[in-house]
């Protein structure tokens, strides 16, 4: 683990910048990033033992309804320091531009750079939830809590658009982009947009629900962003790049680790491979939000499909297109995690 000098907060050894804060990362010898390993068995292995219980793996980890997980990284701008200790609401301006909260003696805002003085004081009265526009109100968005507990709701319209230029709770959460998300309903349900945004929309899978990977399809199982790649089998005549054939290699999976940056990268059998942070083929043993045993990629029918196995934490899917949200669904935007109800 890396610790920021900046805010004390406990990083993976592959950030380059803090999770806490948004500060640059020491990389010296003693923080060099750690390979990973992947004990693969071999093709014919003894059944993995059975997964733990929905309560939680057996290490000391985060209970069932772990705090929102960060976005990667690398999409995140600076953010202000924290403020001095003791220092009170008197001596903290908002900035008008973000809303981020700032020392009065700042000239400029630490998060976006905007001039801040003469700003209203800090821990002012929140601002309003976003309206709700092109009609009645139609259904809700709920804040789901670090604990678990459920925070604001939200109200959803026919259309409602969702990103730090709405204000509230969104304007202080630099991983969501000024327009992040558009949420519409139509005779077939709540369906959301991502406009662009550079975190991303994520959407969490049912537990034993397999959901087809696509070639570059994103997914998250606890801090982990990892991208799955199709290996094409190569034209008749062509020079495999490799120079080892490629069968029985349904593709790899990727650490996503900046904003262009991959860290290692494994090749996913067709026989399939688990994931998980003490039993499974590719292990994350430092991530405390994955469980002993999360998640399954497996290869049927030439088509690659992803399965959360029962973690405590869930897995989430990054949508590339429109998608229909259920009501009930858990939607991962930003640093929040919101539940859809209608």
């Amino acid at each position: 683990m890396i610790v920021c000098p900046r805010c004390a907060k406990e990083n993976q050894d592959h950030y380059k910048f803090c999770l806490g804060c948004g500060a640059e990362l020491p990389r010296d010898a003693a923080h060099a990033p750690k390979s990973f390993t992947a004990p693969t068995p071999p093709a014919i292995a003894a059944p993995l033992p059975p997964a733990p219980p929905m309560g939680g793996p057996p290490m000391a980890a985060p209970p069932m309804a772990a705090p929102p997980m960060a976005a990667p990284p690398m999409a995140a701008p600076p953010m202000a320091a924290p403020p001095m200790a003791g220092a009170g609401a008197s001596d903290q301006v908002v900035c008008p531009q973000c809303g981020t909260s700032n020392n009065r003696s700042f000239k400029f805002c630490g998060s976006c750079g905007h001039p801040i003085a003469g700003s209203a004081p800090a821990f002012a009265p929140a601002a309003a939830a976003p309206p709700v526009t092109g009609g009645s109100r139609r259904g809700s968005l709920v804040l789901i809590g670090a604990d678990g507990s459920e925070g604001e709701s939200f109200p959803l319209g026919e259309t409602t658009v969702i990103g730090r230029e709405i204000g509230g709770v969104f304007a202080s959460d630099s991983y969501l982009s000024p327009r992040h998300a558009t949420l519409s309903f139509s005779n077939v349900g709540l369906t959301v947009r991502d406009e662009g945004s550079l975190n991303g929309v994520y959407l969490k899978i049912g537990v034993d629900q397999p959901i087809e990977l696509v070639d570059r399809s994103v997914f998250r199982i606890g801090q982990e962003i990892i991208r799955f790649e199709r290996i094409s089998a190569p034209a008749a005549g062509e020079v495999e790049l490799m120079g080892s054939p490629s069968a029985g290699i349904a593709g790899r999976i990727c650490l996503i680790t900046g904003r262009t940056a991959t860290g290692n990268c494994f090749c996913v059998p067709s026989t399939g491979l688990h994931l998980g942070r003490e039993r499974g083929d590719i292990l994350f043993p430092e991530d405390g939000y994955v469980s002993g045993l999360h998640g399954r990629i497996h290869e049927e029918a030439g088509r690659v499909f992803l399965t959360d196995v029962g973690s405590s934490n869930g897995t989430f899917i990054r949508l590339m297109a429109p998608t229909i949200v259920p009501s009930g669904g858990l939607l991962l935007m930003g640093q929040q995690l919101f539940r859809a109800e209608y």
